[in-house]
């Protein structure tokens, strides 16, 4: 059983907390993506897992085995890096075999396994050549290789694919998923992209400043986020935030009066939260903006403006020019309401 448990785990560097009091379950042959800005303690998860970094307070557990004071070697985890980290003399069969040879395994398995491990990732042809000999995508197949090979319990991955060109990361990440599911155990995966997120996790962990926003299935994290962060954070273009002002049941937004059925709890102002792509024509209430800016994306454009004095932008298929005028209107079913102080969703 592959199960990851993080117990009350924190990390203090120079007497400050980079990991807040960590609670999190992660299940066997599930593939969980730890999500964030850069500097939000996601990497530093991932090594106090890999045992690569020591926890100020707290347990983690590998299977049924609590691994605090286990070293890296012996906690039965493969660990795949930005970098690759493959030794430039050896060839990939090498590479490949490395970790086994250092185990003593007899020649005989290490090939057998060098062979599988080569057919699942597509390197038999490349056996025999040096890493400056391969492109970015088949280094990083090597690494995974590597990893493989070693048959282990969970598989930990930190920003694997962030040293790639944006074609050969859409194709990397098929990959990996293909790989989860042929391999059938447990993955753990750090990225800052969200789009890496949406598209590969079983489920996603969002940190920020060392503390858990929300961990959820992808459509649930995107749906119904926790939080301003999360809803700021997860998506693109990100959610719009305007400011709203409460007054009895109706809601004012922009100097726009709308009557809305809803109970605010006592609070006299609101954040409210919409997505790009909800900023529609005919719905409940509508808005004249002008156009600060237009971003081309193929079939869709980008479209800046203002809103009382909130930067917004909404995805639409038409065309649009730079200053020009807009008419844009939002549904109210399409809103989300936030505390206005704690950022938490209402």
């Amino acid at each position: 059983m592959s199960r990851v448990v993080l117990k009350n785990v924190t990390k203090i560097y120079d007497k400050k907390k980079v990991i807040d009091n960590v609670d999190l379950t992660i299940n066997d042959k599930e593939f969980v993506v730890l999500v964030g800005a850069s500097g939000c303690g996601k990497s530093t998860v991932l090594r106090m897992i890999a045992g690569l970094e020591e926890i100020t307070e707290g347990e983690i557990y590998i299977g049924e085995k609590r691994v605090n004071d286990i070293p890296p070697k012996d906690r039965d985890i493969a660990f795949v890096f930005q970098s690759y980290a493959l030794y430039p003399h050896m060839t990939v069969r090498e590479n490949i075999a490395f970790g086994l040879k250092m185990r003593k395994v007899d020649k005989e398995t290490i090939e057998k396994k060098v062979q599988e491990a080569a057919a699942i990732l597509d390197l038999g042809e490349y056996l025999d050549r040096k890493p400056k000999q391969l492109s970015g995508g088949q280094r990083q197949r090597v690494a995974l290789g590597r990893a493989i090979v070693r048959n282990p319990k969970v598989f930990l991955m930190d920003e694997p694919l962030s040293n790639l060109d944006a074609k050969l990361r859409v194709q990397m990440r098929s990959e990996i998923k293909k790989l989860h599911e042929k391999l059938q155990t447990t993955f753990i995966y750090v990225t800052h992209d969200q789009t890496e997120a949406l598209t590969m996790g079983d489920r996603i962990v969002v940190l920020d400043k060392g503390i858990i926003q929300q961990v959820d299935k992808p459509e649930v994290i995107y749906d119904n986020p926790a939080n301003t962060f999360v809803g700021g954070f997860i998506g693109s273009p990100q959610m719009n935030f305007v400011d709203a002002k409460i007054s009895g049941q109706n809601i004012e937004i922009a100097g726009i009066c709308v009557p809305f059925e809803k109970d605010f709890e006592g609070r006299k102002f609101v954040t409210i939260g919409i997505r790009p792509e909800k900023m529609v024509s005919g719905g409940d209430i509508k808005f004249d903006v002008k156009i600060d800016m237009v971003e081309l994306l193929g079939s869709e454009k980008i479209v800046y403006f203002t809103i009382g004095e909130k930067k917004c932008s909404a995805k639409l298929s038409a065309e649009y020019k730079l200053g020009s005028n807009l008419n844009l209107s939002i549904n109210k079913s399409d809103l989300y309401f936030f505390d206005a102080d704690t950022g938490v969703r209402i």
